[in-house]
């Protein structure tokens, strides 16, 4: 509930790392993101490869991409933003700048091993959490994300309106049985 709204769905490769996108656009500008908002694009990073489990039984290297971006979201929520429900309301690590070969921003590793494994925890539990969510999300919709599947198999490319129709249309007849 708290994603910015799909404005695309894809599966032409864009790039070499992208067999397939989903542009969302949030409707307004944002200069503060909350905990949930973050959760649930974490989530929504992971339902490329929680499809693949529900369908195929199986995962590929497919979602790799979003893997690495959601794991660096929740590294982000713990590290940087506080909100880490174990570790506090704290910043771990310390940004410096390096002049050697350019201008580049690092994080500096202020704390002990112990709290380095702390939030390593942490973050393999958002993560973990967050692809368990993406999961029921799926399985509980998944004949609506069949009948998207399809459109795409068809069109290669849905807009979000013709989405939020599909969406729509389905939700009708659930209401009608």
């Amino acid at each position: 509930p708290n994603a910015d709204p799909v404005h695309r769905i894809s599966i032409i490769p864009r790039g070499y790392k992208a067999l397939g996108y989903t542009l969302q656009l949030p409707v307004e500008d944002k200069y503060l993101v909350t905990k949930n908002e973050i959760l649930d694009k974490i989530t929504a990073l992971l339902g490329g490869r929680a499809a693949e489990e529900i369908v195929f039984g199986e995962i590929t290297s497919g979602a790799a991409n979003d893997i690495e971006k959601a794991t660096e979201m929740a590294r982000t929520m713990v590290c940087e933003l506080g909100m880490s429900d174990r570790l506090g309301p704290l910043a771990w690590g310390k940004n410096e700048q390096e002049v050697f070969l350019g201008k580049e921003i690092t994080r500096l590793k202020n704390y002990s091993e112990e709290v380095a494994s702390q939030i390593d925890e942490e973050v393999k539990r958002i993560v973990s959490e967050c692809y368990e969510r993406a999961k029921e999300i799926l399985i509980k919709y998944r004949k609506q994300m069949e009948d998207i599947v399809e459109q795409l198999l068809e069109k290669e490319t849905l807009e979000g309106e013709e989405l939020r129709k599909i969406l729509e249309e389905e939700l009708e007849e659930v209401v009608k049985e």
